[in-house]
Order: structure tokens, then sequence, then C-alpha cells
């Protein structure tokens, strides 16, 4: 058993209402006795009716950080983490503001705008594919004469790969832009002050790495492959498995991509999550991320004697040394279960058989019962998890792959009120 002394210390989570992440987060921060104040995006009325101790409106960040400022000069933090990517720039900020560990704010921008990150990377000799930038309000068909194809469109602030789409002629690129431009303005975007990412599409298959920065030096606590194919039109996250089938020396020099990436943004404190390409001439950064995994991942993680990941990361962010913590032994590995069409979701059947296969651990849906469904590119959620733990990273999928064969989802479309038949009289 790893022993750690934590004294009772105060730390600053700043959320979304709707975030998956604040459970393992909270639940961690009660093993470590830290005292916990929860900032969530809310308007001050919304905070006040709620009771929110620290209602903040993360679109207006200079306010939000006199509030973090002025709450903290009673109630001093030793942290402040964002739980996902819609505050970190503000946790950054309110960190400088109260003279916390923190990654720049610059780089906390740039990790999570697509565009500012390539051309950080590329300056900084990260491995990443050529990109050009465009508006929204330009001729799809004048952008579509000056890329190669099979190329990408990308939104720069858009998470979960909301609004990627491979096009590989004229004609998909015009449709894939309309696409995309529609989901913008649905956003709240101007369509004039808009613009977007289109990159060269790298062939190769996926993998993730989870680590963390201290000092801008980077440890890595795992590599998962990504199994299934992830070459479009939309790129939907399925399978990952963990330990990494790649080679060791392959697996090296994906972390020392990693690193480049990371020291090239400025990133230099706390958890990254990178996405990468592997292909015959080795790693390519799509994107990283100074936060960890989303969504439920990140329960398939262990390290030292049983320590969760979120409990990790706030170790390292109340100062830890945390250099020999390695991952405990075994396979592991998550599915994030895709939405197949859009539509109401009206039942789901097999939860039991898929629990019942071998090396199973879990099954979580979190799509809602009656509620509306929307698939990628436009949607943001899954319909759930399959967890599963096994000796090898190839049993481990093979659970998964069985798992969600005996799942079934009922989804209905929604038939509009005027189109339905009337009851006769």
């Amino acid at each position: 058993m790893m022993d750690f002394e934590v004294e009772c210390k105060r730390i600053l989570f700043l959320m979304t209402p709707a975030t998956y992440r604040s459970g393992a987060f909270l639940n961690a921060a009660q093993r470590l006795g830290l005292e916990v104040v929860v900032g969530i995006d809310l308007p001050e009325t919304l905070s006040d009716y709620w009771h929110v101790p620290l209602g903040l409106d993360f679109s207006q960040v200079e306010a939000s950080i006199q509030t973090i400022i002025d709450f903290a000069q009673t109630h001093p933090f030793m942290a402040i983490l964002s739980l996902d990517d819609s505050a970190s720039e503000l946790a950054a900020r309110a960190s400088v503001a109260l003279g916390l560990a923190h990654n720049s704010p610059h780089a906390s921008e740039a990790a999570r705008d697509k565009l500012l990150m390539r051309r950080l990377m590329s300056a900084g000799g990260a491995p990443c594919p050529i990109f050009r930038e465009f508006w929204l309000h330009a001729d799809p068909v004048e952008m579509a004469r000056q890329v190669s194809f099979p190329c990408v469109l990308k939104p720069r602030r858009l998470s979960g790969s909301r609004g990627v789409i491979r096009a590989d002629t004229v004609p998909e690129f015009v449709s894939a832009f309309h696409r995309l431009k529609r989901l913008l303005i649905n956003e709240g975007y101007s369509e004039n002050e808009t613009s977007f990412l289109v990159e060269d599409f790298i062939p190769g298959f996926e993998v993730a790495l989870e680590g963390l920065l201290t000092h801008g030096e980077l440890k890595v606590l795992t590599l998962f492959d990504k199994p299934d194919p992830l070459d479009g039109p939309f790129f939907e996250e399925t399978i990952y498995v963990t330990p990494s089938r790649l080679s060791g020396e392959m697996q090296q020099a994906i972390a020392q991509c990693v690193a480049t990436a990371a020291r090239s943004l400025g990133l230099r404190e706390g958890p990254v999550h990178a996405e990468l390409r592997v292909n015959d001439q080795g790693p390519w950064m799509l994107e990283i991320a100074g936060r960890s995994i989303g969504g439920l991942c990140s329960t398939v993680l262990e390290f030292g004697s049983g320590i969760c990941l979120e409990e990790l990361i706030l170790r390292h962010a109340l100062g830890e040394d945390l250099a020999s913590v390695e991952r405990d032994g075994g396979a592991a590995g998550v599915m994030m279960i895709p939405i197949p069409k859009a539509g109401i979701l009206r039942s789901v059947h097999g939860i039991e058989e898929a629990q019942a296969v071998p090396f199973i651990t879990g099954i979580e849906i979190t799509a809602r019962l009656h509620n509306q469904l929307v698939p990628l590119p436009e949607g943001a959620s899954y319909l759930g998890f399959i967890f599963a733990r096994g000796e090898t990273p190839e049993a481990v999928e093979e659970a998964i792959r069985q798992a969600h064969q005996h799942l079934h989802f009922e989804i209905r479309r929604e038939i509009p009120l005027l189109n339905r038949s009337l009851p006769a009289v």
C-alpha cells in the first residue's frame, strides 16, 4: 500500500452541470480528505436558487476570475482544476491571479483551439497534418480547389469529434462544409466571424496517451490502443484498450511526440490527454488536451494499490511526488457505445447478457429513456459505456465486442405531430 500523508486542504473544481466527470473527482477528493468547493457554470440567479456555493458564468471570464478571487480571500485554495475543456482557460487565469501552480492561459487556450494548436505544434516540431484556415462565409467550391483530398474539416473549439468530417471529393467537401456551418451557427457562432480548420487526412490507426506534466516533464500513465478503424466520414470514439500492443520502440516515439507537442503549446503542469495516428512514418499528433480522458473511461485505470486516475491527478495538483507510481498490471478496456441513428430511445435490452460475458466488469447506460438521441457529427454524447478487465488486451477487446453484440437499443424516429394519424371519431 502506498503511504501518502495528505493534510486537509481546499481545492476548487470548475465544471459544467452536464459533466460526466464530477463523481469520480468528488469521490477521489473525499478519499483524500480534501475540502472541495464546486464552481459551476450557471447564471447567478440559478446559482442562488440551487444554493451553489460558487456559481460562475464561464463565458464572462473577467467577472468569474474576480468572483473566485473574492471567494479565496476567506476560503483560500491549494489548487484549481477544470474538470473538462470548458473552463481550462478560466482555471489557468484564476490560478495566475492567486499564485497557484498552473499552465499559462495561452497554453490552455491553445489546447482548446485546434487552429492555434496546429500552428504551435507545426512551429514546435511535432509531426502533424498539413492544415489551412477557412471562413464560414467563404465559397465552399473555391475552398475545395485549395485543399488536397482526402481531407478533414474541423471546428476550432468543439470537442469529442463533433463537427469533424472527412471529404474525399469536391461534392463531399461542399456537403461537409454546409453540415459543419449549420452546426456552428446552431451553437451560436457568427458566420462572418468564425473560421474552421481543414487538414490532410492521415492514414493509420489511432492511440491515446494519458500523462502527467510536472515542470514540463511528461510522465506517461498509460497508452491506449483504439482497435476500431477511424477513417471517417465521422470519427466516433469506440474501444480503448491498454496496455498497448505496439512495440516498446514505437511507444517511446509516441511519448516523445506528445512531449514535443506539450512543449510547443507551453503545457507544463497537470494531466494531458493526447490523440495520435500511427503509420509507417511513425506517430502524428492529432490533438492534446490539458485534462484527463473524458466520459467514464478513466474508471478502467488503477495505479499503485488501487489508486484511481482522479486521485492521482489530485495528489499531483497538491504537489506530491508521483514519479514512482505505475499502472496496476493486467489489461483493461472501455467502449463508448456510439449512437447509431437519431431518434427517441425507447428501450434497452440485453444488459444482463452483456454483463455475463467473461472479463466484463460493468455496463453503464448513460442515455436516458424517452430522450432524443443525436449521433455524430452533431451529437455530443454516447449511449453508455462497457468496461472490461482481463489478462491480455486481446481478451479484453474480444469481451467488449461480445458484450456489445448482446446490447440492443430501440430507437424510433420522432414523428412530427402534424403527420400523426388522428384517432377515429
